[in-house]
């Protein structure tokens, strides 16, 4: 089986935003599958997908803390900023943690360990609404 499906994800302010729910709320086709694989690709380039800490939103604040600490915007030498100083921080940032997931598919379920979840990571101040392409593929249960 193979599913390919655009996802909107609402607009957001800078930070580091756990989705995990609102992906599997978007795809009901994942119950059909007993093993496969999701691919999500983000298709922007200044805002991010990672996996990590889905508990304690501490841990996306100090993403965020740590993100601007290494990248900063202040930076003398960056040229590209015509919409705004975060411009081109954004795009290194999103280049660092990437636009694109795979997760296994197990029993009708992302195989995510327990304390794992989806990040979205806004890197704009002003990023606006955020398209993810969805790619399922995998076999169902055995008749």
């Amino acid at each position: 089986m193979w599913k390919q499906k655009e996802l909107r994800l609402r607009a957001r302010p800078r930070g580091f935003y756990l989705i995990t729910d609102e992906i599997r709320s978007a795809l009901p086709e994942l119950a059909a599958v007993e093993v496969g694989l999701l691919q999500l690709f983000l298709l922007h380039t200044s805002a991010s997908l990672t996996i990590n800490e889905n508990a304690d939103p501490r841990v996306r604040g100090d993403f965020e803390g740590w993100c601007n600490q290494a990248v900063s915007e202040s930076a003398p030498y960056f040229q590209h900023v015509d919409e705004g100083s975060e411009d081109m921080p954004a795009h290194i940032k999103s280049s660092l943690f990437g636009c694109a997931l795979t997760i296994p598919i197990r029993n009708g379920a992302l195989a995510l360990g327990t304390w794992q979840g989806i990040y979205l990571g806004e890197h704009r101040n002003h990023g606006g609404e955020r398209r993810v392409m969805a790619t399922l593929w995998g076999e169902g249960a055995a008749i």
